[in-house]
């Protein structure tokens, strides 16, 4: 089959279609052939070396994909069923092998495109704020880039909630896209101090900087707050202040998609379409796909995608 293939090692840039064996299931698992690939942070991360596929996981690049069930394996699964799936690498490929448990319909309505460019996100975000931070009705929730691919998800989702949404981003543009999908409060960080504006008032925050905005965060979380960690670009390591952790009895979490049990992924899938896709469907929560790239040009994805130009999702169509 062809997929992308990373020719040099050092160089996150040498993505290149390249032929490779097409995957061999294990027991439970699909063949699907990829229509749609999503393109995440997480893949620029592993591309320069950061973030390596779980053992046992395909070396090739991506997350998740959209595409027809080719090859049932042991499973029940139809041939032919038109799926969505959540990865632990692979993607960026013509097919890939998906534990039946990580397999998602099509949200009615979606093309492969759409429906790509959703389904890390809608995990993630539900797994997040959902699932681990119990965010409900009448609660505040910061959610940090708003307006990526995870932050205009988080958005809507946060706003099905009941909660009250507030979001950092780097320009009015950017705010203004929060703004359109429900966002109460705009911060724009290049020229506002969110722990000041926010100070004590925040029961969640998602949480995508890491080392960076850890002080500020603590600041900015209310009373019994719950801040979930899900991404470092901010850096690794910093000092935290044990006495505001203590004194306003904070919940900090750490937590991660890509590494967890089948059965812990599974669960997450499961609960995702049971809650999430009937506002897919309905139209309340929309897909933010901002452009889609031929796989050939993975690369070229991963250049825009780190521009900080892109609002929303950018997908592979192969």
């Amino acid at each position: 089959m062809k997929a992308i293939i990373q020719t040099n090692p050092e160089d996150p840039h040498s993505l290149e279609l390249g032929d490779t064996d097409k995957p061999q299931l294990h027991d439970g698992e699909v063949l699907v052939k990829v229509t749609a690939a999503g393109v995440n942070r997480a893949d620029l991360l592993q591309a320069r070396g950061h973030y390596p596929p779980p053992p046992g996981a395909s070396e090739i690049i991506g997350l998740e994909v959209a595409g027809e069930v080719v090859d049932a394996g042991t499973t029940d699964v139809a041939v032919g069923s038109k799926v969505g799936a959540l990865l632990a690498g692979g993607g960026y490929a013509e097919y890939v092998a998906v534990p039946q448990g990580q397999l998602l319909p099509i949200p009615t309505g979606y093309s492969f495109a759409e429906a790509a460019s959703v389904i890390e996100v809608a995990c993630t975000v539900w797994s997040n704020i959902a699932m681990e931070a119990g965010l409900t009705q009448g609660q505040t929730i910061l959610i940090h880039g708003g307006a990526g691919g995870i932050g205009t998800f988080a958005i809507q989702v946060a706003k099905q909630l009941g909660a009250t949404v507030a979001v950092t981003a780097g320009s009015d543009e950017k705010l203004e896209t929060c703004k359109e999908l429900g966002a109460d409060i705009l911060i724009n960080y290049n020229e506002q101090d969110f722990a000041e504006e926010l100070k004590n008032q925040c029961d969640v925050i998602l949480d995508i900087m890491g080392a960076k905005y850890l002080k500020k965060n603590l600041i900015a979380l209310a009373q019994g707050g719950h801040m979930v960690t899900i991404g470092m670009q901010g850096g690794t390591k910093a000092e935290l202040n044990m006495a505001i952790l203590l004194s306003k009895r904070l919940t900090l979490q750490g937590t991660t998609l890509r590494s967890r049990s089948l059965e812990g992924k599974a669960a997450i899938v499961a609960d995702t379409v049971k809650n999430v896709w009937p506002w897919l469907e309905d139209g309340s929560v929309k897909h933010h796909l901002h452009a889609t790239y031929a796989l050939a040009d993975a690369s070229e994805a991963h250049k825009a995608l780190d521009s900080g130009e892109v609002t929303g999702k950018l997908v592979l169509e192969v």
